[in-house]
């Protein structure tokens, strides 16, 4: 590796460099712009420093090297969220230090911090994963001897606590609080009667709907970032599913598309509306209601817990909602309600006052 800093003309300096990168394939380049020699150096031994297998480079410089190569293996949605943690609540702490410096003292430290801030628990797992990655990273790729996250052990929890859910009445009195707002009201009926995500609504077209056949397909998912939508796929790809949607659904979906100006086959069905904007509603629906408070999510926690009520099996359930394993579906949602447990309790009762006969 070799570099060469020269002044232009103009009075900004450039700087030659040839290196290496990480194929074993000699390149050569230059970069302008610099307004001193000391200035085109330093970028320079930066510009190194990222390109070498060294593991005591500072987690900042690392940071951009693991960042590039995710960026083109994870949804746009997903490094948006790891970068907003690792900006916000890692590299704060951790990025000036070389990572080969970052012991299990300073990452339970760190942990202390974090949990002293009030961040719920799956948050504070979150947290973690994202630096136990980026460790994992340099030890695959890197030459980092050991994940020193190992040795501190992890805070938080990746499941939260029971959700809570509505129930059908609690849900006909939130519908008939946000009765005024025509799309608030349909868009909340087909997120409680099909379990789908908050995003696989958002993208939802006219053609999603099959009368026909009463279905509706899940195919894409919509986030908007920075001002921008952006279209994915589900978040599996066993979410991409057809769900069937019984006839007083698909009666309230034919009225309201009837409803939208110049509606065609690739037209949204709330083509004007936000993630925030349903969070805003539940919010006031809730409110005017009186019903427990709830999550936009939790609609979804709703349905699958209704027909977990309704005896339809995990396998079932996990097809509808989209899951990629059953036993996301098991550990989730199929809880014992309170009902469920009365039931029990009443059972065993009859077995004890019947005797083996009640076996």
């Amino acid at each position: 590796m070799s570099c060469s800093a020269k002044k232009d003309p103009n009075g900004t300096w450039h700087i030659q460099y040839r290196w290496t990168d990480w194929t074993g394939t000699k390149k050569k380049s230059q970069k302008r712009g610099f307004k001193t020699k000391k200035e085109a150096e330093q970028w320079y031994a930066h510009f190194i420093l990222q390109q070498s297998s060294d593991p005591t480079m500072p987690l900042n410089d690392f940071w951009e090297i693991y960042r590039d190569d995710m960026k083109k293996r994870l949804r746009k949605t997903t490094m948006k969220q790891k970068e907003y943690v690792m900006n916000d609540k890692v590299l704060p702490y951790f990025g000036t230090t070389p990572i080969n410096e970052i012991t299990a003292p300073m990452i339970r430290k760190w942990q202390g911090e974090m949990m002293a801030k009030g961040f719920k628990p799956t948050y504070l797992k979150t947290i973690n994963n994202q630096l136990n990655s980026i460790l994992n990273y340099a030890v695959n790729f890197y030459d980092l001897r050991s994940n020193p996250c190992r040795k501190a052990g992890s805070m938080g929890k990746s499941k939260a606590d029971e959700r809570p859910y509505w129930t059908l009445e609690e849900f006909r009195m939130f519908a008939d609080a946000v009765i005024d707002k025509k799309d608030t009201w349909v868009a909340f009926h087909i997120l409680f009667w099909t379990g789908i995500r908050l995003g696989e609504l958002l993208a939802l077209t006219v053609s999603d709907i099959n009368f026909e056949d009463g279905t509706l397909t899940i195919d894409e998912s919509l986030a908007r970032l920075n001002g921008v939508d952006i279209i994915t796929d589900p978040k599996t790809e066993s979410s991409k599913r057809v769900i069937t949607i019984h006839q007083e659904l698909q009666d309230i979906l034919r009225e309201y598309i009837a409803g939208i100006y110049r509606a065609r086959p690739t037209t949204r069905l709330f083509a004007e509306r936000t993630k925030s904007y349903f969070e805003h509603e539940m919010e006031r629906g809730i409110k005017r209601s009186g019903v427990k408070k709830i999550t936009v999510h939790c609609a979804r926690h709703s349905h699958a817990s209704m027909l977990v009520q309704l005896g339809f099996s995990p396998i079932e359930i996990a097809k509808r909602l989209g899951h990629g394993k059953v036993t996301t579906t098991i550990e989730t949602y199929c809880h014992q309600s309170m009902d469920a447990q009365v039931k029990i309790a009443n059972r065993l009762g009859e077995v004890e006052r019947g005797g083996a006969d009640g076996l």
